[in-house]
Formats: C-alpha cells, sequence, structure tokens
C-alpha cells in the first residue's frame, strides 16, 4: 500500500514540475513576443495557457484522489494540501502571461526593446517560478527561503522600469502613451508572477516545516 502511495506522490511531483516547466515556457515567449512584436508568438502563449488549467485540474484530481484514498497523516498530508495550494499560483502565472500576449497583440507599436530591465525582470521571475517548484520536489528549504528573499530585487526592477517609462512619457510629451502604459502592464503582470512565486516558496515551507506565514500549522 505504501508502495502504491509513494508512486502516487513521485507522480505529483511529475505533474507539479511539468506544470513549473510550462509556466517558464509560456514567461520565455511572452518576452519573446513583447520584442519582436510577434502577434503569431502572441497568440501560441494564449493557446499555452489553456493547456496550464489543464494541468491544475489533473493535479487538483490527483491530490484529492490521495487525500480521500490514502487518508494521509503529517508531513504527507502537508505535502498535498501544499501541492493543491501551489496549482491556484501556478495557473494565475499562466493567466498573466496570457494578459501580457493580449497586450502585444492589441498595441500598435513596440517600444520594448528600449528598455532592457523588462528583459531582465522576466528572466529573474522565470527563474523563482522554477526554483519554488524545484524546492517543493527536493524538499529544500533553504531553496524556497531564497525564492521569497529574491522577490525584493523583482520589486525593486518594478519600480526603476516603472520609473523609466514615466520619465519617457514625459519626454515624449504624452506620444506613444498608450503603448508606454501598456508595458507599464505588462511590468505589473511579471511583478505579480514574482508575487505567485513567492507564494508557491511560502506553501513549500509549510510543506516541509509544518507552519505557514498566515499562522497555519500541521
Amino acid at each position: 500500500m505504501r508502495n502504491k502511495f509513494d508512486g502516487q506522490l513521485q507522480l505529483l511531483d511529475e505533474l507539479l514540475t511539468h506544470m513549473g516547466e510550462q509556466c517558464e515556457i509560456a514567461i520565455a515567449k511572452a518576452t519573446r513576443a513583447l520584442k519582436e512584436g510577434s502577434i503569431e508568438q502572441a497568440q501560441a502563449i494564449i493557446e499555452a495557457d489553456e493547456e496550464i488549467d489543464q494541468m491544475e485540474k489533473d493535479v487538483e484530481r490527483l491530490c484529492l484522489k490521495l487525500l480521500l484514498q490514502q487518508q494521509p497523516v503529517a508531513k504527507d498530508l502537508r505535502r498535498i494540501s501544499a501541492a493543491l495550494k501551489m496549482i491556484t499560483d501556478m495557473e494565475r502565472i499562466g493567466d498573466q502571461t496570457a494578459d501580457i500576449a493580449e497586450i502585444i497583440i492589441s498595441s500598435k507599436h513596440n517600444t520594448a526593446t528600449d528598455i532592457k530591465q523588462i528583459g531582465t525582470m522576466a528572466a529573474a521571475v522565470s527563474k523563482m517560478v522554477r526554483d519554488s517548484v524545484h524546492a517543493y520536489v527536493s524538499n529544500d528549504l533553504e531553496l524556497a527561503k531564497h525564492v521569497i528573499e529574491a522577490d525584493d530585487a523583482v520589486d525593486q526592477l518594478f519600480d526603476t522600469i516603472r520609473d523609466e517609462l514615466v520619465e519617457y512619457i514625459r519626454a515624449e510629451k504624452g506620444e506613444h502613451g498608450k503603448q508606454i502604459f501598456d508595458l507599464i502592464m505588462v511590468t505589473k503582470y511579471l511583478e505579480r508572477i514574482g508575487d505567485h512565486a513567492t507564494n508557491i516558496s511560502e506553501w513549500v515551507e509549510f510543506s516541509i516545516t509544518g507552519v505557514h506565514k498566515d499562522g497555519i500549522k500541521l
């Protein structure tokens, strides 16, 4: 019985890893589409979001099966409960890459090549997503803490890019205002992706320690 349960937990790790990889791919494609102004690439991101949504359902179904059939306790229960929370954040990451894609499709002018920090920010949040899922699979508390700490740097990048874009609007006396505002929204979505990666890491901490920052203990 335990061998079967362990096999199902391994499957859970594999599904979460794949879901995290799809989130990373979506972020990379969104960054590339933004830089190139590629409508085709942006549309592909929106379609890929449906796959992430389906993966959320698959993981949720497996978690509920494990909870109902195996009735896990202690660390196993925390691990499955954390996974249920994590997939909500990963699904939102997929949604936000799709939101970036929608902006690219609706924008008529591309200025992203002038803002190098956007690529830096996208790479940073992508790494946060990757590391947060890896921390869960490998039970790495230190890596989870590192992801949480990395969110401060992403927030600082957001502030820097936003201020630079505001100055750009002033210098252009309002020209290309909509396009610049779109870029501010893109960076806000990236900042939110960083927040979701942080949330994932906080649930990783809970799965390992039994304590969540919101006061939940198990």
